[in-house]
């Protein structure tokens, strides 16, 4: 039998990344990016020393086998920019070939978004003073202050400098990084917290991988969805009940009071992650069996046997709500998009976390008889016809385009209008298409579009 590991808190947060449960860090704007301060590249290289080496390692893509291809590619829940240059370029030409990109959530949407803030506060307009005690909710509101004097020291380049334009901006990132604290549920409190380090930091305001695919496939006009709600993300996480979510933010305090001193380390820190996720090795050290497989909270505390079986128990929650039930829930609503839709090429974009382990959305797809294989780098994608795909365009993408006067014709064929069946009369035209083998009546009106065709007018 496997020997089952116990994770900290921090740990958890790293869960969070893997399996892009996304926390409101991520999913905010900030001032970094608004007013160029920070670099827009931060190389990762510590783990892998030859820049080659670590482009034949790092592969997170799978193929389904159908015509058209279906992809899983695995992200991580960090900065764009520390990953992107060492994905492979069969991973980035899967996504460019793929017409429709399925996410876990639509990250680029508005009411997304608020549903993410939404489901972290308390509810009724409770207030985080009166759920913690009174001794916790001083060490917390002290560790924060503590993390704003920090920031404008973290923001400093290695020559001592701050970041052209970083300065003045220091109170306001932390501002945004810590909106609303005293109205969170304690469980986001204790995430938060894990991620107010000075890497972390650094990088506000970068969108996060999935992000990034998901605002490319909108500036590509591709179709986009997700398999999730908001709702399914965010209860796993509000059903911790308050023994365990007070037990697991002491433990976080506990744990970064004594980083404060040097009296402890982090084992997994997220520049590590990054290193392992761009060395293609996440499954060799995060992972053994177990798809959530992470070192144990014991090389960082000493726990009594009461404390240990609660760590167990929060451990087992997380395995079964975070990653074996969500991975269950994505694979069967893929293999109905697969099904429902056997003419379209999908590329699924997922947390690296539901692929790698045991109960995968790999396994899963094999199980229910799916032939899925792992791409390599340098591996050659499967080819095939693509069909053309019409997407008219809205008025709001119309005037957006600038098509009208002299500019009208440019999408003269692609908009949006119903034929005036008042005015026309119809003529029948019977046409054999290459593609579904029947026979089909087209309809056509002069200067009036419908469906992305111009039609001819011919008076009664």
């Amino acid at each position: 039998m496997d020997q089952v590991k116990t994770l900290g808190p921090h740990h958890l947060l790293i869960i969070t990344y893997l399996v892009c449960i996304p926390l409101y860090l991520q999913v905010t704007e900030s001032p970094l990016r608004s007013h160029n301060a920070a670099p827009d590249r931060i190389p990762s290289t510590r783990s892998c020393t030859n820049y080659a080496l670590q482009e034949n390692l790092n592969s997170f893509l799978w193929l389904v086998k159908r015509n058209p291809p279906a992809y899983f590619f695995g992200t991580i829940h960090v900065p764009y920019t520390r990953v992107w240059d060492f994905i492979p370029s069969n991973s980035k030409a899967a996504f460019k070939t793929s017409q429709y990109v399925y996410f876990e959530l639509d990250l680029t949407s508005k009411p997304t978004v608020n549903a993410l803030w939404k489901c972290q506060m308390l509810p009724k307009g409770g207030l985080l003073k009166d759920v913690l005690p009174r001794s916790m909710y001083r060490r917390l509101h002290r560790h924060l202050r503590y993390i704003k004097k920090m920031i404008p020291m973290w923001l400093k380049d290695n020559d001592g400098e701050y970041y052209q334009g970083m300065a003045p901006y220091a109170d306001k990132i932390f501002q945004l990084l810590t909106k609303d604290w005293q109205k969170k549920r304690p469980i986001w409190i204790m995430l938060m917290v894990n991620s107010l380090t000075e890497s972390d930091i650094k990088n506000r305001g970068i969108p996060v991988l999935d992000q990034y695919l998901a605002s490319e496939a909108a500036r590509n006009e591709k179709f986009t969805g997700a398999v999730e709600e908001v709702e399914e993300q965010c209860q796993p996480l509000n059903s911790l009940n308050d023994t365990q979510v007070v037990f697991a933010l002491n433990q976080t305090l506990n744990f970064q009071e004594k980083l404060r001193v040097g009296k402890a380390h982090v084992a997994y820190t997220t520049d590590d992650l990054i290193d392992h996720y761009n060395c293609g090795d996440l499954t060799s050290v995060l992972f053994s069996t177990q798809s959530t497989r992470l070192p144990s909270i014991s090389s960082n505390f000493s726990l009594r046997q009461l404390e240990l079986k609660r760590t167990q128990e929060i451990d087992q929650y997380f395995r079964k709500e975070l990653i074996f039930k969500r991975n269950e829930r994505m694979a069967k609503r893929v293999i109905e998009l697969l099904n429902k839709y056997p003419e379209r090429n999908f590329f699924f974009a997922f947390g690296a976390g539901h692929f790698l382990g045991n109960h995968s959305v790999i396994g899963i797809m094999k199980r229910e008889g799916f032939a899925v294989e792992h791409m390599a780098p340098g591996q050659k994608l499967p080819t095939f016809k693509a069909l053309r795909i019409t997407n008219p365009l809205t008025r709001k993408k119309i005037r957006r385009r600038k098509c009208r006067k002299r500019h009208r014709r440019r999408c003269s064929g692609r908009r949006r209008k119903r034929p005036d069946f008042s005015r026309v009369k119809l003529v029948l035209k019977v046409t054999k298409t290459p593609v579904e083998k029947r026979y089909v009546a087209n309809l056509y009106l002069l200067n009036q579009t419908f469906a992305g065709k111009v039609y001819r007018v011919q008076p009664f």
